[in-house]
């Protein structure tokens, strides 16, 4: 037996709709097209409009490899989180005492704690997948760049096409990048469980509201929609 309580479950299902809620909320609703992420997408597609204009595009190579090292920076931090969950398994005997004279929250059971260590790894998991991927998506729209040929009026339609078909990649590579974020955002609230069911409830909704924030009403987004007077 897990020996959860009924507020473990509830919180535990709170996490999982405020994760997939939130996904769905800024991914797929008409709301979410007017998110940070969203707005940034349209800038993608506008530097690589700019850049079939370009006969060197150094300044392109070199941003491209800023988003690919930050990507594998992410991805290498995931492994490393990874690897500190699974000692927390070898470490059990030692941690339940430490939680048991806590003066909050009930002494989790071996059981329980073994499953909560679990499904945070599962969270990294996720998060390094997302990450990995995006690199990947990355490496190819580096390739579809490099397939960009310079403006001209002889090459117009195909120089459109490609720079349209790396601003997508780059949008998907995007997304995917802030999926792994996402990631490592609802593991701090999935720490609090660790404590209490109570805690788990109220990080969540903290984290939560701050990710909300910044999609919607953070000084980022309104610098994205600001205009430049005249």
């Amino acid at each position: 037996m897990l020996d959860f309580t009924n507020l473990d479950y509830v919180a535990l299902a709170f996490f999982i709709i405020a994760w997939f809620g939130y996904h769905a909320a800024v991914e797929l609703s008409p709301a979410g097209q007017k998110s940070l992420n969203k707005l940034m997408n349209q800038y993608r597609y506008r530097w690589m409009e700019q850049m079939v204009v370009r006969e060197n595009r150094i300044v392109d190579t070199t941003i491209m490899a800023s988003l690919m090292n930050g990507t594998a920076f992410f991805a290498s931090t995931s492994l490393i989180a990874i690897g500190g969950v699974l000692a927390l398994l070898q470490s059990t005997d030692s941690v339940l005492p430490v939680f048991a004279d806590l003066p909050f929250g009930e002494p989790p059971t071996r059981l329980a704690w073994d499953v909560k260590v679990v499904g945070l790894a599962v969270i990294f998991v996720y998060a390094f997948f997302k990450f990995a991927w995006s690199y990947r998506l990355f490496n190819y729209m580096a390739i579809l760049v490099g397939a960009v040929p310079v403006l001209k009026e002889s090459s117009r339609e195909e120089a459109l096409a490609v720079a349209r078909q790396a601003g997508a990649m780059n949008a998907v590579a995007g997304k995917h990048f802030n999926r792994g974020q996402r990631a490592f955002f609802f593991s701090l609230a999935y720490l609090g469980w660790f404590v209490s069911a109570y805690l788990f409830i109220g990080a969540t909704a903290a984290v939560l509201l701050v990710m909300w924030r910044r999609q919607f009403l953070s000084d980022a987004h309104d610098a994205v929609l600001r205009q430049t007077d005249v």
